[in-house]
């Protein structure tokens, strides 16, 4: 094999071929020709990316290997690092944006000339976009030899490194420009096929949008290194920044504000800035920041054209803004725009520093709120947040729970409060942004503005049950509610699974209107929260809606639980008639398989991989709805794009595989069109051979599930193939169908009337106690 030939992981081979990562352990087994592993380590391998594309042909499992896929694989594989690589691919992305003849004319030119000539073209692009680079100072142009850098163990919520002396003492550096050194002639040679390759790409989707896949497909090959701001969450930070809607006209007009991001990680929260902005970003670790300057330059407009970013001005002008001004360094301790007045200022700041900077920064002037405590680097940020402001400026922050009710930080939130500071704190579901299991908060603050009497009360606003639609309570017996969890939860929670437009409209509509909403939101005068505690955790102060809609629609949850109940009494089954054991023929569904009667599919949708609704397990064990999730671009398990997800049709039967209990779901005209999701199996019957509902009935029974199920781990997992079904003409299937389906029905009016006198219940018990409900 070539030295430094490029390398994939069974994961790259699984995107190659569409596949999941456990076929690509197949092929190994299965086929003696199938290439050897040239590094990595004995649990996970790499291959030499020629061999295996070789290969996938010569078995028909490649036609061609996609261009995207090509780039990626070459800048994961580069012998300088996929940090080095993406610089590389960033400058040269620049180039063929801005000077698309100069680049043609260097690509037409042998590798080695290409090399010699592109540092001169891309300094030119450089210092036009990001400024010139220094003399003698080390920048990310020229980045550590590892290209991209390892956080290491971080506290949670770390969005940036940080740079750290080998026993954790941060070194407090003088802040420098993450422009850095053009990469010389030397540097390029190797990357001269990625950067003609990269340009291809550029060539069909753009180059600001090459550049992000190729970002993003890093920063997921590394989830352990960086903490990311959600693009949804970043978009609803920028909204919250907007002045207000009743702001004078003149002031949101403005050609030209000034956005600042003193913890800038990926950039994700400045590239989400839609409009003509001076963007300011600063980044502690070099190699982050230089691919930072690199996304925000690519994501700005270029010569003559629009721009690629997210967003464009509502009106649609084209206004020209400076390019991004991105710089290296520890923000608290070399804090790189001391002379800032920004109109905005968005932050994700790390969470839960000790080493801040508390003894060294003890006298620093912009704790005007005073001195944080050790333990509370998260009010430092606030503070410095406040300090770049202009006046009457906004900042909106990311904050962790904690900093809303910690004792160590009452005296400075009291002081947040009774200067007008802090005029927002919102709580958003968990899952909105790393750590996923933690709701966090977003801060929103004023800087005050000298002779204007200070705001005399806070918005608190608490979204975590406003994450998707709650059940509904009128779904009658056979007809199941909606795909959600009481309290509106997506089944299953975790990252993004829930519904981001509900959550984004509750929370600018309590932003910008500030008014009580029962359980959503709550403006509270100030006074009420200057206690002994001052927290400004907005469950301490929005007392969750009653159960059932409050006294009001305790009422009508009881008439459809009375009804529920008297529909559910009709479908109760007829006595079972006692017979001895029958000793029916036999066979099986992989018998029924091979013979054409039935087939089989396997899910491995995930909801928001597909813009259908996904049937979930969780949806199959409790007879909800599909789900439905905004489209999120997240891939199938094991790699494998869910682009052709499997999609129901009536008369379908869906199994669960794990878990060991029985469960089937005949699919009906409402499910009908949602995709097959992950650990389900899909049985689709000839209707001329197989009744689904005598199908779905024989396949609950417990023997049956047992035989069929394996208990190698530590959860059973059932083999679909091996359930067993008698041997019966079509009409007496149909005979035992009829009775199967009487029998799911009760089930779901059990179900109903389980979640609606659930509801009463915990409704009466609320209105007791609240006193909304007399106990005469």
């Amino acid at each position: 094999m070539p030295e430094n030939a490029t390398e994939v992981t069974a994961a790259g081979i699984a995107r190659l071929a569409g596949v999941g990562r456990a076929a690509v352990s197949n092929w190994r087994r299965r086929y003696a020709d199938f290439p050897q592993p040239v590094g990595g380590t004995g649990t996970s391998p790499s291959f030499a990316l020629a061999e295996v594309e070789q290969w996938l042909r010569d078995q028909g499992k490649l036609a061609e290997v996609p261009l995207r896929e090509r780039v990626w694989q070459a800048v994961a594989g580069h012998p300088a690092g996929a940090g080095r690589a993406l610089i590389h691919v960033g400058c040269a992305l620049l180039l063929v944006r801005d000077r698309p003849t100069a680049w043609l004319e260097l690509a037409a030119a042998p590798d080695e000339r290409m090399a010699a000539l592109l540092p001169q073209a891309m300094e030119h692009v450089l210092t036009a976009r990001l400024g010139p680079a220094a003399d003698g100072v080390h920048r990310a142009g020229a980045p550590e030899p590892t290209g991209v850098h390892t956080a290491g163990a971080q506290e949670p919520g770390d969005d940036h490194a940080g740079a750290q002396e080998p026993g954790g003492v941060h070194t407090a550096s003088a802040p420098e420009s993450a422009r850095g050194h053009t990469p010389t002639a030397q540097d390029l040679l190797p990357s001269v096929p990625l950067l003609r390759a990269a340009a291809e790409l550029a060539a069909g989707i753009g180059a600001g949008q090459a550049f992000e896949f190729l970002l993003g497909r890093q920063l997921d090959a590394n989830p352990r290194q960086y903490t990311l701001t959600p693009p949804q969450l970043a978009e609803l930070m920028v909204d919250l920044a907007e002045p207000p809607k009743d702001a004078d006209r003149a002031a949101r007009e403005q050609p030209v504000r000034s956005v600042l991001d003193p913890a800038a990680g990926t950039g994700a929260l400045l590239r989400a800035v839609g409009g003509p902005a001076a963007l300011y970003a600063q980044e502690a670790d070099p190699a982050l920041a230089a691919l930072t300057a690199l996304r925000l330059a690519l994501a700005a407009e270029g010569p003559g054209r629009a721009a690629e970013g997210p967003r464009r001005p509502a009106d649609g002008a084209h206004r020209a803004a400076p390019g991004p001004t991105v710089r290296t360094g520890d923000t608290l301790r070399a804090d790189a725009f001391p002379e800032l007045a920004a109109d905005t200022v968005l932050c994700h700041p790390p969470f839960n520093e000790r080493n801040w900077g508390h003894d060294e920064l003890a006298y620093d002037p912009r704790w005007e709120y005073g001195l944080p405590a050790r333990t509370e680097s998260e009010l430092a940020w606030v503070q410095h947040v406040l300090a770049r402001l202009r006046d009457g400026g906004t900042a909106v922050l990311l904050m962790p729970p904690a900093a809303a009710s910690r004792r160590s930080g009452r005296r400075i939130r009291a002081g947040l409060l009774r200067r007008g500071a802090l005029r927002a704190v919102i709580a958003l579901p968990a899952g909105a942004a790393p750590p996923y299991g933690i709701p966090l908060h977003l801060w929103i603050l004023c800087k005050p503005e000298p002779g204007v009497r200070p705001a005399a009360d806070l918005l608190l606003a608490d979204t975590s049950d406003l994450s998707g639609p709650a059940p509904d309570a009128s779904a009658g017996p056979g007809r199941p509610p909606g795909g959600k969890a009481a309290g509106g939860k997506t089944p299953g929670g975790g990252r993004e699974r829930f519904d981001w437009l509900a959550v984004r409209s509750a929370v600018l509509d309590a932003w910008r209107d500030r008014a009580d909403v029962e359980g959503v939101s709550r403006v509270v005068p100030v006074i009420e929260l200057l206690d002994d505690d001052v927290d400004l955790a907005p469950a301490r102060h929005l007392p969750r809606p009653a159960s059932g809609g409050g006294a009001s629609g305790l009422g009508e949850v009881r008439e459809r639980l009375t009804e529920t109940l008297r529909l559910t009494t009709g479908l109760v089954p007829p006595a079972a008639s006692p017979a001895e054991p029958a000793h029916r023929p036999l066979t099986t569904v992989g018998e029924l398989a091979r013979a054409g009667a039935l087939f089989l599919h396997s899910g491995t949708a995930v909801p928001g991989s597909t813009a259908a609704p996904v049937l979930t397990e969780h949806d199959v064990l409790t007879g909800a709805a599909p789900t439905a999730l905004p489209p999120t671009g997240e891939e199938a398990p094991g790699g494998a794009a869910a682009d052709d997800p499997v999609l129901l049709e009536p008369g379908d039967v869906v199994v669960p595989v794990l878990g060991g209990g029985t469960a089937a779901r005949v699919v009906d005209a409402a499910t009908a069109g949602a995709a097959l999701g992950r650990n389900l199996q899909l049985l689709r019957p000839d209707p001329a051979a197989v009744d689904p509902w005598f199908l779905a009935g024989f396949l609950r029974g417990t023997a049956n599930h047992r035989q069929a199920s394996s208990y190698a781990s530590t959860a059973a997992r059932l083999d679909a193939r091996r359930l067993q079904l008698p041997r019966m003409p079509l009409a007496e299937q149909q005979r035992y169908g009829e009775r199967f389906r009487e029998l799911a029905a009760f089930e779901d009016a059990l179900r109903t009337a389980g979640r609606l006198g659930g509801q009463l219940v915990q409704g009466m018990y609320d209105g007791l106690t609240d006193g909304t409900v007399t106990p005469g």
